[in-house]
Parts: C-alpha cells; structure tokens; sequence
C-alpha cells in the first residue's frame, strides 16, 4: 500500500539528536550529544516512598481519571511557590499541569497560530520546539543569539517586517543549544516590544533552577503586567524527565482554550505522577535538592570546560554558560562541522551537529552541542580527549 502522509508531518525529519541517541545505546558511545539529568540528580529513594504511600493509601485517586486543568493539590502547590520564588502570576492568570513543557509549545501553537502564521524564534533554538512549530504549519523567522540572549535590534527589524508574527519563542536562561542567559536589560526591551507589536511571548525556562554562577535574572513573566506573556516551567530537571510533569502559567482566556487543546490530545497528565511531584514538594525539601544539583553540575561544567581547553585548546570557541546542561562550540571555518561529527562517532563519541538547531537545518554552521549533565565524569575525560584527536587530524 501506498502510503499518504499529512502534509503537517510529511516535510517532518526525525530529530536530529534523538537519531544521534541511537548511538548511544551502545555502551562503548559517550553520549556528550544528550540533555538528560546525571544519574546522581535523581531523588530515587524520596519517589520511591512518596509512590509507594499513595498506591498504598490513595490507590484509586492515583489511579481514576483526573481533571484536565491537573490534579488540584499540585497546581496550588506550583502556584504558590512561583508565586513566591519568581513572582510569577497576577489576577488574570491561571495555571495547567501539562505531560512535558513541549506540550505548552505545541499547545500554544494551537491555540494561537494558523497555518503560514509566524513564530519569532531565537536562532539557534530548541529542535523539539522548532519541529512543534513546524507541524502546525507555521513559518520560522530566526533572530540570532549573542552572548547575552537574542538580538533585539534584530529582533524589532523582524516585528517591524512581519504582519502575521503570533509570538516571541525564547529560553531566556542557559539556552538550549548555545548556553547563553539573556540580560535583564534585553528581557526588559523583548517585553516592551513584544506589548508595542501586539505580539505575545512564549518563555520557555526549564533550566533556570540549574544557576551555577552569577546572579539570578528576574523572569519575563514576573514583568507581565498586561497578560502577554506564557510561561512554561517543567520538573524534568530538578526532578525527574520521565514522569513527564511540567505546568504553564498564562492568561485565563489563553489556559481555557489551552485546556481544550489538551482535552483532544492527552485528557490530562497522569494522576500518580502529579501526586508523587505534590507530595515530593510537601514532604521534602525542594530548594536543598535543587542545591545539590547545582553543585554536581557545576563540577561537570568546570570539569568538561578544563578537559576542552586543555584538550582542544584554541581548535573551538565558546562561552562558558553559567548554568543549563549544554556548552556551545564552534569549530574553525576550514573544518567541515558534519565531517567533524562523523569522525567523532568513529572515536566513539556522540556529539551534535549545530545545524539542527537552525530555522533551516539544511543551512551550514560550524558549531557542535556538547552536553555535560549525562555522561560520568570519567567519560567526559575520556570523550573530550577524543575529540581532540580528532581536532590533531585538523592541524
């Protein structure tokens, strides 16, 4: 049978990462092409017993059916303790447990966006996010990334030409690829434009609570005094991925169509794992885990960061982030980046081509994603060393 596929999905590529993540799955790859927490992150013990006492006290509540808004007890929880820690939600709010922060992108690509409709996107971006934008049609128009955030010169050049641009796509904190965090200067002038253009803003943060060094930034949405703003927030990786919990804060009117969106794709998130992440902020102390964390990944980061200038030395450029999962590199003109990636795999070692973080994955660059969260500290070592072979091969 000949097969005919949507033309929503058939321009679709795989994603370039999960394909590279294949390769990992033999044990002798070190995968520096992932993003998932250290394995040391994790409050195994503290899940165990939180699920253990809800299957044995509340088995059908964790069990039945729940609301699609989330289960009620976590979203007051989330409320209360954005409400403290960023100052995030006024009256006109309201909150949504969602099954992963990609589904606040998808969801407000729904609600908001027509086909041939634009999404203002920084450049590089998230390919989870680009591939959702992509899916409902919508156009891309990339804005480029500095080392404080996106180029907002660039960026009202782009709302200027853009008749029928919907929102502002931006991870402001140690952006996934580049590591960059946006200045508070930057967010204040992305905000003013943002209510001068009638346009709304999508902050993605799931890596805000991975601050190694530096001050902390205020959030865009602790600006949001004119309902403008989305914001998704996620527990993939302060707590855990796999449970698939993350929640968005936004208008009222956008969260009741986003609740419809929701109805006709997943119902709701699953009960038990918003009863395990409720139970885990009132039984435990979140902050002092989130502390813990922080000081395994700002050894990684340190570790990974003095491997690549001992091991590749002025071979690559980059910025050192000051938090996130990822380190931005980029290699010399002469180099062919995807000749590069290929040769590292040979070495054994995963890495990410930058191209599939552009509006146009077809377009060229030169940089490559590191990631230092997922591999052992002996394997970023071991898969730096690597890569600066390969680099000798170069010179």
């Amino acid at each position: 049978m000949n097969y005919e596929f949507s033309n929503r999905i058939s321009s679709l590529q795989p994603s370039a990462i999960r394909e590279i993540l294949k390769a990992t799955a033999d044990p002798s790859i070190i995968p520096l092409a992932a993003g998932n927490p250290a394995p040391d992150a994790f409050p195994v013990e503290e899940v165990q017993s939180i699920a253990a006492d809800i299957l044995d006290t509340r088995p059908i509540d964790a069990l039945q059916y729940g609301v699609s808004e989330g289960y009620t007890p976590l979203r007051n929880t989330v409320s209360k303790w954005m409400k403290q820690r960023e100052d995030i939600g006024r009256e006109f709010d309201d909150l949504i447990i969602v099954s992963g922060a990609t589904q606040v992108m998808d969801l407000t690509t729904k609600v908001l966006c027509n086909e041939g409709d634009t999404v203002i996107c920084e450049e590089p971006s998230f390919i989870g996010s680009l591939n959702c934008f992509r899916s409902y049609g919508c156009k891309l128009k990339g804005i480029p990334v500095e080392a404080d955030g996106m180029n907002i010169d660039a960026l009202e050049k782009a709302l200027k030409e853009t008749d029928n641009a919907k929102f502002i796509y931006t991870i402001p904190n140690f952006q996934n690829p580049s590591g960059a965090t946006m200045s508070f200067e930057k967010r204040k002038r992305l905000y003013a434009l943002a209510k001068q253009y009638g346009v709304m803003i999508l902050e993605d943060n799931p890596y805000g609570d991975l601050r190694v060094e530096g001050d902390k930034i205020p959030t865009i949405k602790s600006m949001d005094n004119d309902g403008i703003v989305i914001y998704a927030g996620s527990f993939s990786k302060i707590l855990s991925p796999g449970l698939r919990v993350a929640y968005c804060i936004a208008p009222k009117e956008v969260l009741a169509k986003m609740t419809v969106g929701k109805q006709a794709a997943d119902v709701h998130t699953p009960c038990l794992n918003q009863m395990i992440v409720d139970e885990w902020f009132k039984k435990y102390d979140v902050e002092a885990h989130i502390s813990k964390i922080q000081n395994i990944y700002r050894k990684k980061l340190n570790l990974m960061c003095e491997c690549i200038d001992r091991e590749l030395g002025d071979f690559v450029e980059y910025v050192k982030p000051q938090g996130g999962l990822f380190i931005w590199c980029r290699l010399p003109d002469s180099v062919d980046m995807l000749e590069f990636v290929k040769k590292a795999v040979d070495k054994k070692v995963a890495v990410v081509p930058g191209n599939a973080f552009l509006m146009n994955d077809t377009d060229s660059t030169q940089y490559i994603r590191l990631n230092f969260s997922t591999p052992s500290d002996e394997a970023i070592v071991k898969g730096i060393k690597a890569l600066g072979e390969v680099a000798g091969e170069y010179k």
